[in-house]
């Protein structure tokens, strides 16, 4: 098991013995069901050092719910990563958010845009990744008993307290592994995040902008804007 993979395995040990309260109903962490492409990815393009490490904030319901890889849409993972295994599924699962694994023909938006970028800068996945790693802080997704989608940061405080104490610890064991020079949050929810859990380190904290469809700057050019926000904060792209 690589040193990345027992970490995130550990975390999602510790975060099943975590009840949170209504309105979560349905919890899904594919670090368990989906372990076998994960552990794929964190293998393959996990080798440390890194120069850059871009934190998400948790898996999307057609992304790494699907593929175990954060911002794992099916098609960037399965075609350009060259990744694809077999997935289980959650042992509660909701009628409107299946797990199909690799057989899912929902593409999830902002994968889509990241990885897209990546592919269309950096060119082969190895290329990439030779800087560059792409983590979650959160590796659960929450849904409420209608299938909503429920964030992090919308959880009751003492669950939240609890999941955030978790997810800071392993946030921070990774990037001792990786060493990079910048992490960047991708959105708020992460910036924040990471600079608590990164407090004391040695490494410079930055943000981008999410590429959510739900974020109207995003959809006015997310990779324009995201490589405005790299360059202002002094991320070197080739």
């Amino acid at each position: 098991m690589s040193s990345l993979l027992s970490i995130a395995s550990s975390l999602s040990h510790d975060l099943s013995r975590l009840s949170f309260s209504p309105p979560v109903a349905f919890v899904y962490d594919p670090t368990y069901y989906a372990q076998t492409p994960l552990s794929m990815y964190l293998d393959r393009f996990g080798q440390f050092p890194k120069k850059v490490v871009l934190v998400g904030m948790n898996p999307g319901p057609w992304g790494m719910l699907q593929t175990g890889v954060p911002f794992g849409e099916v098609n960037f993972v399965r075609d350009w990563m060259e990744i694809e295994a077999p997935v289980g599924h959650p042992s509660m699962l909701h009628p409107k958010r299946l797990v199909e694994g690799f057989a899912c023909d929902r593409s999830e938006v902002s994968g889509r845009r990241l990885w897209g970028w990546a592919r269309d800068r950096f060119g082969p996945a190895e290329e990439f990744f030779r800087n560059f790693f792409v983590v979650n802080y959160c590796p659960l997704a929450f849904f409420d008993e209608g299938g909503k989608n429920i964030t992090p940061d919308k959880l009751r405080a003492d669950d939240r307290a609890r999941l955030f104490r978790l997810c800071d610890g392993a946030t921070k064991r990774m990037i001792e592994l990786l060493t990079p020079e910048w992490v960047i949050g991708v959105g708020k929810f992460a910036y924040n995040r990471s600079m608590v859990a990164l407090e004391g380190m040695e490494v410079k904290v930055g943000r981008i902008t999410h590429p959510s469809p739900a974020n109207p700057a995003a959809n006015r050019g997310w990779v324009r804007l995201i490589e405005e926000e790299l360059a202002e904060l002094g991320v070197d792209l080739p």
